[in-house]
């Protein structure tokens, strides 16, 4: 299998050149840019199976950059980095189709792993859809060689595990989507993995580092755990609450972490 390819867009050439080394090192194919204009141009040129991308740069900024990526290539992961956190860019971010939002200094192994996680997840992705074509298909051929007969089709059953319910919500995990009384509420491929955590764990409170570790699968310390925790709740509250200020599904755990609560 050939090696993932990943772009890095970053003004720094310092923190290019070290992400680059470190990717590579782990087995990644890496392309380096130094602004979002290159990078852009080497998106038009070459396959990538994600981007990695400083929010703040001189000339197009990240945001208007993901945006323009995000419209032309909507499968592509792009994963966001800065050194000044900020909840309205994050949540913007991932509004506009970020798949992450990381804060520097980046750690060697935290990149690594986020990138492996992204790209398998990504890969996982693309094999589902690719059965969902090849069932489609099969049930139109059954359809052609049925020649008229009006019985019913057998049922093609995708697995009994695809969906998680709690109360009002259902996670649909095979196209990785959420239902709130029936009707599909879009949120980011991230934010569900961390809306997937609190299901499984539900109605018992996750900590902010497990809630870290098993959505995006990677260590980190307790204030930047707090802080990504906060971000990706904050977008589930806009997405499924009906006051956002006063949640009856995300309850926040102050010092500890959060719980699902949906039964």
């Amino acid at each position: 299998m050939n090696a993932a390819h990943i772009l890095i867009i970053d003004d720094e050439a310092a923190l290019r050149q070290s992400l680059a080394r470190i990717l590579q090192q782990a087995g990644f194919e890496v392309t380096t840019a130094e602004n979002a204009e290159q990078g852009f141009s080497f998106i038009e040129t070459a396959n990538f199976d994600l981007i990695f991308m400083d929010l703040r740069m001189p000339g197009m900024a990240g945001l208007d950059a993901l945006k323009l990526i995000h419209s032309s290539y909507p499968a592509l992961p792009v994963i966001l980095f800065t050194a000044q956190p900020d909840l309205n860019s994050a949540v913007e971010a991932l509004r506009n189709g970020a798949t992450d939002y990381l804060l520097k200094p980046l750690k060697p192994q935290a990149i690594i792993e986020c990138a492996r996680k992204t790209i398998e997840r990504r890969q996982k992705e693309k094999r589902k859809q690719e059965i969902m074509r090849q069932i489609e298909d099969l049930q139109t051929e059954l359809r052609n060689l049925s020649n008229g007969d009006t019985g019913p089709l057998p049922r093609i059953h995708v697995g009994a595990d695809r969906f998680l319910k709690r109360g009002a919500l259902v996670l649909d995990l095979h196209k990785r989507c959420l239902l709130v009384n029936e009707q599909t509420v879009n949120i980011p491929h991230t934010s569900f993995d961390y809306l997937l955590a609190l299901a499984r764990h539900s109605p018992d409170v996750v900590g902010y580092k497990t809630l870290v570790a098993e959505s995006q699968g990677y260590e980190v310390d307790i204030h930047e755990a707090q802080e990504l925790a906060k971000w990706h709740i904050h977008q589930l509250r806009q997405a499924i609450e009906e006051d956002a200020h006063n949640p009856s599904f995300l309850i926040n755990v102050r010092g500890a972490g959060y719980r699902l609560v949906a039964d």
